[in-house]
């Protein structure tokens, strides 16, 4: 009986290791190496020689000069084994490659591997059993890892400062909103109370906020689903059998990365243009022919996690390369509803101003939904913990999902979908959204001013929208710095969370969710974080590591 249920070959398992200790900047003459252990001792018993352990640096993170502890080479080994799985990117029950041959990729000795794959034994990340080989496990008591990410638990909020997701709390607007949902109740609660395609009021009012945006729309072209991921999930386990290509942006949402890795997908990545310039159409165009993806998923307006803002000539020309590549897009407009504006312009941040015109929905570009599939929700125009989305497609599409549903969930919870056709049946949702506008905006220019103070080698560019702010950490893995962070009480996701197959250990992603004083606080962790990566020291214990599963 087999003990793993995959299996990570040893010149990946290399790869993957090295993109931890060899980021780089990409702006020429300043490059910069995070190398964080010094090299072992020599002629001990479990580290290699000096001349070994300078060959392996690249990839043990071994041999620097700004390192003040020395940590022997197994060690660094065995924690950056540890740290892949519990970012998820090693899956929990995936079998490693034999100890010679992670060796040889390696350029260490068998005995460096051994003494790794012993200590990570001891610490209850790796099984062995004779004729089975070793496998990667989690030790009794924590959560699965996952490449994507999960809320922070309710009871550490007052000691964790959180910016894994990127949502804002409830606004005062909601009890009232909620009132009204429940004066509305009576006659659905007679019924059985399963709408696959959602109360027909709401998909009604969904319907005309597109006609109203330029998109003219049916009820029929609308179906209300449980969060815009419950779209998504409903979407491709409809559209593509497993092992079909999947094109995506890289970086994506780590959520629906997950998602589509789940359901089988077979992820083609296709780069974003540098600067926030919206989708590299060039390499679009040779994905859509090469690849010929069945699905595409995209968000085009101020993506997760970059906040770029595709323009009206991009959008028109992915819809047509993907129409004519025979490619469904799924345009996930989440973010659609937060146009802020550039950094320091003034006035109330409405659609299209201050200084930045919205262009127009995807949909526009295909108003029978049959090649752009559009999904939205209300969480981060208005609250997450409402889960309400939906889906805007052709009829027919739709008329599939609503059949298919009944083996899923039957339908979204009906009150929380009264309460959102009363805010856009009256003026409730103007007035959140722009609630949202200020506070985000007003949370942006706080984030930046003080990673600007604290953290200057930081890079980024300002989006003029969402809710997400693209950091590259200043030559430092990602993934070491999120792990320190959390220990330090500052909780964020790291790059290779929204790649694949390990892309951007250099990066961070940070939320436009807490303000001024919670913001400098956030950064100084950061910094002090940053600091502990670049030495190499110890990072402390007292706070427990399962906040980001």
């Amino acid at each position: 009986m087999a003990h793993w249920n995959s299996a990570v070959g040893a010149a990946q398992l290399a790869r993957l290791l090295g993109s931890q200790h060899s980021v780089r900047r990409e702006n020429p003459g300043a490059a910069v190496r995070e190398s964080p252990s010094p090299v072992g001792t020599a002629g001990t018993a479990d580290a290699p020689g000096t001349a070994e352990a300078s060959a392996a640096a690249g990839v043990l993170g071994t041999g620097t000069a700004q390192a003040t502890r020395r940590v022997p080479a197994y060690r660094s080994l065995a924690e950056g084994l540890r740290l892949l799985v519990l970012e998820g990117r090693i899956p929990v029950a995936t079998r490693l490659p034999a100890e010679r041959e992670l060796a040889a990729a390696l350029s260490v000795s068998r005995t460096t591997v051994a003494a790794a794959f012993e200590a990570l034994r001891a610490d209850g990340f790796l099984e062995s059993r004779r004729g089975s080989g070793s496998w990667t496990t989690v030790p009794a008591g924590k959560p699965l890892p996952t490449r994507g990410l999960h809320p922070l638990p309710p009871e550490n909020e007052g000691t964790v400062i959180d910016l894994g997701c990127a949502a804002l709390p409830a606004q005062p607007l909601m009890g009232e909103v909620f009132q009204s949902a429940l004066a509305a109740l009576p006659p659905y609660a007679h019924t059985h109370g399963d709408y696959p395609a959602g109360l027909p009021v709401l998909r009604e009012a969904l319907a005309d906020r597109y006609t109203a945006l330029g998109v003219p729309t049916m009820p029929q072209q609308i179906m209300v689903t449980t969060g815009a991921l419950g779209g998504v999930g409903a979407l491709t386990r409809m559209l593509v059998p497993r092992g079909e290509r999947i094109a995506v942006e890289h970086p994506s949402y780590a959520n629906v990365l997950q998602l589509l890795r789940e359901t089988g997908g077979r992820l083609v990545p296709v780069p974003m243009a540098g600067n926030l310039a919206g989708w590299d159409l060039p390499a679009w165009h040779r994905t859509l022919r090469e690849a010929a993806p069945r699905l595409a998923y995209v968000v085009a307006d101020f993506h997760n996690p970059t906040g770029a803002l595709a323009g009206i000539e991009q959008r028109r020309e992915l819809v047509a390369a993907a129409r004519a590549a025979g490619t469904v897009l799924i345009a996930d407009e989440t973010m659609a509803d937060l146009p802020l504006g550039p950094p320091g312009a003034t006035g109330t941040p409405s659609t299209g101003s201050p200084g930045l015109e919205m262009p127009p929905p995807m949909a526009s570009f295909d108003p029978g939904g049959s090649a752009v599939i559009t999904v939205g929700s209300v969480s981060k125009s208005v609250w997450a913990g409402m889960r309400i989305g939906w889906i805007r497609a052709a009829p027919e599409i739709i008329r599939s999902l609503t059949a298919a549903r009944a083996y899923v969930d039957l339908g979204s919870p009906v009150l929380e979908q009264l309460a959102v056709a009363e805010l856009l049946n009256g003026a409730g949702w103007e007035q959140a959204v722009i609630e949202r506008r200020v506070r985000a905006r007003e949370n942006r220019e706080a984030l930046t001013a003080a990673l600007r103070d604290q953290l200057p080698d930081w890079e980024f560019t300002v989006p003029h929208g969402g809710l997400t702010l693209w950091v590259r950490t200043g030559g430092l893995s990602g993934s070491r710095i999120a792990e320190a962070g959390e220990r330090l009480g500052v909780r964020v996701p790291s790059g290779p969370r929204f790649g694949v197959d390990g892309a951007f250990e250099g990066f961070v992603r940070l939320p436009f969710t807490i303000a001024e004083p919670l913001a400098r606080e956030a950064a100084s962790r950061l910094a002090a974080a940053a600091d502990l990566v670049r030495s190499g020291a110890p990072t402390p214990s007292d706070v427990p590591r399962s906040y980001v599963a």
